[in-house]
């Protein structure tokens, strides 16, 4: 006669698996059954079936201490030359920045421009110069502005423009750091006021001079380079 084989109650592991899926199932709530529902047909473009909202969506109201740690830029520059704008922004409060960010000059406006005097123009802002380069991961939906993300307390990041001068003259250039896009959160210096700053530039007519040496190194302005050309 065979023996008698006793059946094993199913395992706890296995008990909380089976009773996971039906919960989960059984929970849903009709928004999340019509986005399952709609996934076969166009779930791209259904709303509230997951994705990342925007930043503007996710910013806290608030006012955020910062602190403007160096803000450079060449007070002497020439036409044709590529140079360096850099404003480095530090968190001074105790909260983290939602998205800090750097507006040059006022939104809506061409970026690193100036106002032309000439009537009927549909846009009077003149490049004085070309943006080569703006801070990595920066651009956003306004021509003036960039935003570099949260920012913990402590901590700074910075805002580095490659630019090229094309507009002989002296120039004003205004920045502002912000501590979002959407106006709900807002930078303050620590003892109170905007964070904002200006530079005032004078672009030289004349454009650097270059050469080539030799071994093919590009020099600028080698009269007053320690290099000199043949």
């Amino acid at each position: 006669m065979a023996p008698v084989r006793t059946l094993r109650r199913p395992t706890a592991a296995r008990r909380t698996g089976a009773w996971y899926v039906r919960r989960a199932v059984r929970g849903q709530t009709r928004t999340a059954r019509w986005c399952f529902a709609a996934l076969g047909a166009a779930a791209l473009a259904v709303p509230g079936c997951g994705g990342d909202e925007p930043r503007e969506t996710r910013e806290k109201a608030g006012t955020y201490p910062v602190r403007i740690v160096s803000a450079t830029f060449p007070e002497r520059q020439r036409l044709s030359s590529r140079t360096e704008l850099e404003v480095a922004v530090r968190n001074a409060g105790d909260r983290a920045i939602p998205n800090v960010s750097l507006t040059i000059g006022n939104r809506g406006n061409a970026q690193f421009a100036a106002a032309s005097q000439q009537s009927g123009l549909a846009d009077p802002g003149r490049p004085v110069w070309i943006v080569d380069a703006g801070p990595r991961g920066g651009p956003t939906a306004y021509v003036n502005t960039w935003a570099l993300g949260r920012l913990r307390p402590g901590r700074t990041k910075r805002f580095v423009f490659k630019v090229t001068a094309v507009k002989a003259g002296t120039h004003t250039v205004d920045y502002r750091v912000n501590a979002g896009l959407d106006g709900k959160a807002k930078a303050e210096l620590p003892g109170g006021g905007a964070p904002k700053g200006s530079f005032r530039v004078t672009i030289d007519r004349a454009p650097d001079q270059a050469c080539v040496t030799p071994d093919g190194e590009v020099v600028r302005n080698p009269s007053g380079s320690s290099t000199s050309c043949p």
